[in-house]
């Protein structure tokens, strides 16, 4: 029997990378998944190579800095498996690497709006479905760069992911009476279509790896399989907590 068996899960930002490496382990492990995102042609691939090898998966194109997309994927996902269970707010975005006299309030906002703003709309239209259930997870995807600042960024990027670590505690403190259970997870450099810029440079990854103890670049399955423990009822008595993933990187 799969660790996430008779579970309903929502996925966001499930076309590519880390989201993908989440709904084909959730599927895996029992889960029935709700995979969204705004990327059309690669979410329908992955949802035809589940649904093909068998796994009940359905894909909705999904902007998550819209309200009321965030309720149509609600009501699809309770229509379609009859409640909701996990919520894994995997979407977001680093935003264009600017400098501070180049960035814009614009640009600002849409990067705040697309790394904090949405968890907050998604965990505000799923906390119903999960009471209905008596309990689920939230597990909120943010970024070692929310808890230090990588230089070169936007610099609105390490201000959404640190909103976003704290997003997750502030509902873990007052959701948890209703048995429903919010923590992070806080990835370095994983090798998504987001770093491959730097995965695929050697000169690049040859000024990272000395800063990486385990001397690597981290892959999306592995940052999976710690959402997975998080999402399953194995971290049952875990909440507000934060999980990094970095091979190391922030200990040094």
């Amino acid at each position: 029997m799969g660790r996430l068996a008779g579970k309903v899960a929502i996925i966001t930002g499930a076309a590519s990378g880390m989201g993908a490496a989440d709904v084909r382990l959730f599927a895996k492990e029992g889960a029935s998944v709700v995979a969204t995102d705004i990327q059309a042609d690669a979410l329908t691939k992955l949802v035809s190579e589940l649904t093909d090898a068998g796994y009940p998966v359905i894909g909705l194109v999904h902007d998550v800095t819209d309200p009321a997309q965030w309720q149509a994927t609600v009501d699809k996902a309770v229509e379609t498996y009859g409640g909701i269970d996990i919520l894994v707010n995997n979407a977001g975005l680093p935003g264009d690497a600017v400098t501070w006299d180049d960035a814009t309030l614009e640009s600002f906002d849409g990067v705040m709006n697309l790394n904090a703003r949405a968890h907050f709309i998604g965990i505000k239209a799923v906390l119903p479905h999960l009471e209905a259930r008596g309990g689920g997870s939230i597990v909120t995807m943010s970024s070692i760069t929310g808890l230090i600042v990588w230089p070169g960024l936007h610099p609105a990027y390490s201000p959404s992911k640190g909103a976003s670590r704290l997003l997750t505690k502030s509902a873990a403190a007052d959701l948890g009476r209703r048995n429903i259970r919010v923590n992070s997870v806080h990835p370095g450099i994983i090798h998504t279509p987001q770093s491959d810029h730097v995965v695929s440079n050697d000169d690049a990854l040859a000024q990272v790896l000395p800063a990486i103890p385990l001397g690597r670049v981290g892959q999306p399955e592995e940052v999976a399989n710690l959402v997975l423990f998080l999402a399953s009822d194995e971290s049952s008595y875990i909440t507000g907590a934060e999980f990094v993933a970095d091979g190391g990187y922030t200990i040094l």
